[in-house]
């Protein structure tokens, strides 16, 4: 069993973006685990493993425009069902 369920990865465009800040905000705030916060000021991508995927998409959306959002259920992976 796994302890965070979906695997959440997204792009986020903005400007004056710092992938130190985000990966601490995202740390102190949002529980999970495996958090890649990599890019430049321009773009971040995200991946982060969460019982609470919506969290990182609502906070991300805070900094600029999001896309490329995929949330995938690691569990039903594990499974052998579609995630």
């Amino acid at each position: 069993m796994l302890e965070y369920v979906f695997d959440t990865q997204l792009l986020i465009e903005g400007k004056n973006l710092d992938e130190d800040k985000i990966n601490d905000y995202i740390r102190n705030n949002i529980l999970g685990d495996c958090l890649l916060a990599v890019g430049d000021s321009e773009m971040i991508k995200i991946h982060y493993h969460t019982n609470t995927p919506w969290k990182v998409v609502e906070y991300c959306s805070t900094l600029g425009e999001i896309y490329d959002i995929v949330i995938e259920n690691m569990d039903r992976q594990e499974r052998g069902l579609k995630g």
